[in-house]
């Protein structure tokens, strides 16, 4: 078995394999000095393709591919993914790649200012989503601190007519009918920043990030600004399951692949700290379903630290649970959370961490 870790940084993209269980080797940096705010193994035909959402800086956010875990890259002759001319909107950052587990040649991309695009040539060219484009609360959307951003997509494992989206500040958003319409789906979800009286908004929650169980795909996990919540009903309806943390403040979640119960968050203090809880790094699991919680420092530094964890800087899978941190350190453990080992140190600012076993 090969495990193959992708680290999406401020400064270029780092690639790291580890053979038959054995340590992880980081390689050289690809696109130098140019952010890397998300990237996807797509592990979907023999050869998996690799995406990555870049950042040229002046020259603009574009999304490139390599068919041999790469050593090359390519990218379409066209601006990837842009907006149509009638919206009047210019794309600020590609948040989120998805290949789509339904459709063999679909990868959906998630852009600022909050939209959805669909490539259907497995993530070489891409168009907007004109549903949600078009919702009518859109005149409405506020950005959040990160700006108006679409970070997270779940497409439905077996059925392509079911999506949903995040986006912050706007909410949690599903289609029934493969992305054409779409409808607010945060019920429950408290939204303290809000006035009394109006914290229980349709839309407008300031979502950080949503995990879906692959098996079990009504089951959601959602980190808030304030809260962390499960939906079993697809976004239906949402339960609070932040009680037993030291912080439900976060930006990162995600779910263990094999165990729907299983879920990991990164409690930071409050708000504007945003520093680890104690000022020690510590991934909080739960094994069922949010109803407990217990630390899980086992192997991570014992020294204060204040750097935290990004949304999208944490991801567990088949490889095991990754998290990277915004000063530059990777970890990663291989048995659930229990214990932990350092991958790369003194890295770029980590933006996003995807693993797959190739």
């Amino acid at each position: 078995m090969e495990a193959l870790l992708a680290i999406g940084t401020r400064k270029g993209l780092f690639l790291a394999r580890s053979v038959g269980g054995g340590p992880f080797e980081v390689e050289s940096v690809r696109f130098s000095t140019i952010a890397v705010p998300s990237v996807a193994v797509d592990t979907r035909t023999e050869t998996p393709r690799l995406l990555a959402g870049i950042e040229y800086g002046h020259f603009g956010p574009g999304v490139m591919w390599s068919d041999d875990l790469g050593k090359t890259w390519e990218e379409a002759e066209a601006p990837p993914v842009a907006f149509p001319e009638h919206t009047g909107a210019s794309l600020t950052r590609v948040w989120q790649l998805q290949p789509s587990p339904s459709e063999p040649d679909v990868v959906w991309a998630g852009a600022e200012p909050a939209a959805l695009f669909r490539s259907e040539d497995g993530g070489i060219t891409y168009s907007l989503v004109e549903g949600l484009w078009d919702h009518p609360t859109r005149p409405r959307w506020q950005p959040g601190g990160g700006g108006l951003c679409l970070h997270t997509i779940l497409p439905h494992p077996v059925d392509p007519a079911r999506i949903a989206i995040a986006a912050s500040a706007v909410g949690f958003f599903r289609s029934f009918d493969a992305g054409a319409s779409w409808e607010p789906a945060n019920k429950n979800i408290r939204a303290p920043f809000l006035p009394e009286g109006a914290q229980y908004p349709e839309f407008g929650q300031c979502v950080h990030k949503v995990a879906q169980h692959p098996a079990r795909p009504e089951r959601l996990y959602l980190q808030h600004h304030f809260g962390v919540y499960r939906s079993d009903d697809f976004g239906g309806t949402w339960t609070d399951i932040g009680a037993g943390l030291p912080s439900d403040f976060g930006f990162p979640v995600a779910v263990h692949p094999e165990r729907p119960d299983t879920v990991y968050v990164f409690p930071l203090h409050a708000d504007m700290d945003r520093t680890p809880v104690g000022h020690e790094y510590t991934v909080y699991r739960s094994d069922d379903a949010g109803a407990t919680w217990q630390g899980l420092p086992v192997g991570l530094p014992n020294e204060p630290v204040y750097s935290s964890v990004l949304r999208d800087a944490m991801c567990a899978g088949e490889a095991g649970v990754f998290f990277g941190t915004r000063d530059g350190e990777v970890y990663g453990s291989r048995d659930g959370g229990e214990t932990w080992t350092r991958i790369a140190g003194h890295l770029p600012d980590v933006l996003c961490v995807r693993a797959a076993v190739i």
